[in-house]
């Protein structure tokens, strides 16, 4: 039986703990979840994706302890479609916080399965304690000086917060 390998891709701009949620949850369907942190340009991130892959392997690592190392967090440039296929894996994860994330979703989801019928689309529904959180929100309320803290972890905040520093100072 070979292992099931799922792939949860996203910017990741901030991390969130709505991300570490579906995550977590994913463990629980894959043997094996790679974690694809899209390069993204078009989005202006707030970190590089250098940064934003460091951070998810920041985030993820005591889990991924636990786990035995079944995570593995990698950059992405590419068509998903692709990126999955080289991975060998047969799942892409995706998060739902909200019926507005639904109809995007749902699209991409169709034109995924167009360009590869082999790989399915599985959708987790946010838990309800992290439905509202949007990694855009959370650098906007950070940047305005807002606190964050419920949305990220300690570490996510403290790198945010150097980041906002670094923006102010250039």
């Amino acid at each position: 039986m070979t292992d099931r390998i799922g792939v949860y891709p996203g910017t990741f701009d901030p991390a969130t703990n709505g991300h570490l949620d579906v995550i977590t949850r994913a463990t629980h369907v894959v043997d094996k979840l790679i974690i694809a942190v899209a390069t993204n340009p078009g989005k202006g991130p707030l970190f590089s994706v250098e940064e934003r892959v460091d951070i998810v392997r920041q985030e993820v690592a005591p889990l991924n302890d636990r786990l035995g190392g079944r995570i593995t967090v990698k950059p992405f440039d590419n068509l998903l479609m692709h990126f999955v296929a080289a991975e060998g894996a047969s799942l892409i994860i995706r998060g739902l916080r909200a019926v507005s994330d639904f109809e995007y979703e749902f699209q991409m989801a169709g034109m995924n399965a167009k360009l590869n019928k082999e790989i399915e689309t599985v959708f987790l529904m946010a838990s309800d304690k992290h439905q509202l959180i949007a990694s855009r929100f959370v650098k906007e309320i950070g940047w305005l000086g807002g606190d964050v803290s419920h949305f990220v972890s300690p570490y996510v905040q403290k790198r945010m917060e150097g980041k906002f520093a670094e923006k102010q100072e250039a």
